[in-house]
């Protein structure tokens, strides 16, 4: 029970309540708050947040905008930083236009991103979404199965968008969710299966209604349906999806079909291409139909209409990843040690280095940071103890040594095992 306010007692300038009906008063220079109205003013700030996104009420960014974007964070892919600029913003521009010219409806594009594991794929998608300020998330198609089997409802990819949103329904369902692993779900056989297909045929069934556009009833934190659990329903028809997998194999498929030419009374021959050499030069002439020979189902195939091929990336690419884009590993490491005081300085021959090791790897860009790890690793234990080093520059001998150590270390490890 709240005692009676005194005439000397601060009362909220906003709602007139004293210091003894409410939690706290808040004074200031001749105006005093209290702790209800400091929350109501947070809720309607919120709201007005929550209310709109930045491109919604100001300039949508266009194709070359997005681009040039795409183009400080990702080093080539040029063809697919120009397919992704163009299905993006009419995609935006879709959502934007409430109204219907001369009753045409725009239905919504889906993106396909195929190519090698460490290519740009993921870094593509979030880059995408930090251009347009929506909510981003990714989620891994391989932990996916058809409902009522062991393993994640595919409405579950839902939940990384949501809480990414901060549990604004609005704002998630104008949003961008990353598919990685796609080609992980693809049926075992071209033909239709036998026996139930849970992870495989039944994950892209599943996945049809989301991707099209349904209501989804999505569990708050994720998980397993109950009965008795509340839902939240998100309306997945302005939800962008895209896409992505490294399809191993595809090549094969692409240059079965290219490479034949009929001769004489109908029957086929293999004819030499320029895949010889470089089997995943064809890449760039998937069509739909190779995905399907793959083991995607035709149902699945047309919701995601905008397909992109990613280059395998070149030595020289590898290095411009090192050094030029906003996100650069070697800006990325350095900081790290100006933080400590050190100033960093890779040689040529260092940089060389790394992605010489990189390219044995064959894991693309990601395993740049990978051998920049295992090559730095010794100096980020000693640096920060060493108070009197101020400047350390970083040489072809170095990385090998620090990669050999870690080398040396793994083998320890697999012997003693």
């Amino acid at each position: 029970m709240r005692r009676r306010p005194s005439k000397t007692e601060p009362r909220c300038s906003f709602c007139a309540r004293s210091a003894g009906q409410v939690d706290k008063i808040i004074t200031g220079p001749s105006v005093h708050i209290c702790n209800e109205c400091v929350k109501l003013c947070n809720d309607v700030l919120a709201e007005d947040k929550k209310q709109t996104l930045p491109w919604e009420t100001g300039t949508l960014p266009k194709p070359l905008d997005i681009k040039s974007h795409l183009d400080e964070y990702v080093i080539s892919q040029d063809r697919a930083k120009k397919i992704l600029a163009v299905a993006v913003y009419n995609h935006y521009k879709r959502i934007r236009t409430s109204v219907d010219l001369d009753d045409v409806e725009l239905e919504k594009s889906n993106i396909l991103l195929l190519g090698p594991t460490g290519t740009g794929k993921t870094m593509l998608a979030q880059t995408l979404a930090k251009v347009l300020q929506v909510p981003f998330s990714m989620a891994d198609a391989t932990i996916l199965t058809e409902a009522g089997y062991v393993g994640e409802d595919v409405e579950n990819i839902l939940v990384g968008l949501l809480q990414a949103a901060d549990y604004d329904v609005a704002r998630a369902e104008k949003g961008i969710v990353y598919l990685d692993e796609i080609d992980k779900i693809a049926r075992k056989s071209a033909t239709p299966a036998v026996s139930r297909d849970v992870s495989g045929e039944g994950v892209q069934q599943a996945l049809l209604k989301i991707l099209e556009g349904t209501v989804a009833n999505i569990p708050p934190k994720g998980g397993r349906k109950h009965p008795e659990q509340p839902m939240i329903q998100i309306d997945t028809g302005n939800i962008l999806f895209i896409c992505g997998g490294a399809f191993e194999g595809i090549e094969k498929v692409i240059s079965a079909r290219v490479g034949k030419r009929t001769m004489g009374f109908g029957a086929s021959a293999e004819v030499e291409t320029e895949s010889d050499d470089d089997p995943m030069s064809v890449l760039p002439e998937v069509q739909p139909e190779d995905l399907l020979q793959y083991g995607l189902i035709p149902e699945f195939v047309g919701r995601v209409p905008v397909l992109t091929t990613l280059d395998v990336l070149s030595e020289d690419d590898l290095f411009r990843i090192l050094t030029e884009p906003k996100n650069a590993l070697v800006s990325q490491v350095s900081r790290l040690f100006e933080m400590d005081g050190v100033t960093l300085t890779f040689t040529e021959e260092a940089l060389h280095r790394i992605v010489e090791l990189t390219v044995k790897k064959g894991t693309g860009a990601r395993g740049l940071r990978s051998v920049l790890e295992q090559a730095m690793m010794d100096m980020f234990y000693d640096a920060p103890s060493h108070e009197e080093l101020k400047e350390l520059v970083i040489t072809g001998e170095m990385i090998d040594r620090g990669v050999s150590n870690v080398d040396d270390g793994d083998e320890l490890l697999r012997k003693s095992a």
